[in-house]
């Protein structure tokens, strides 16, 4: 969990408390602040959720060009003039695509 999760979510709870605290005292100031910490801590905690699923997303696409990597790096090793014939086959297609 990141902090900028954790550190929301105190915020928002300490911002609910001041709220009411604001509510109980009759003090408007201190509730219009704890709404304003409520919000705040909001976005931090959004702030956090966007941080952790970018990570995620990262960590997903490395461990998915890991296995191509080693799918295509065993593919050339125990195939090499299959390889170098559809190497070919690609730059030949390649440059009748050009040429059109």
């Amino acid at each position: 969990m990141d902090e900028n999760r954790i550190g929301g979510t105190v915020r928002n709870v300490g911002g609910k408390v001041q709220e009411v605290a604001g509510k109980v005292a009759g003090n408007t100031s201190l509730e219009v602040r704890g709404k304003a910490n409520q919000a705040v801590g909001q976005v931090e905690d959004m702030y956090g959720q966007a941080k952790d699923a970018a990570s995620d997303v990262a960590q997903s696409v490395q461990q998915g060009a890991k296995v191509a990597d080693d799918l295509f790096r065993r593919t050339i090793e125990e195939r090499p003039y299959t390889t170098a014939v559809a190497a070919l086959a690609v730059g030949w297609f390649i440059g009748r695509l050009g040429r059109a």
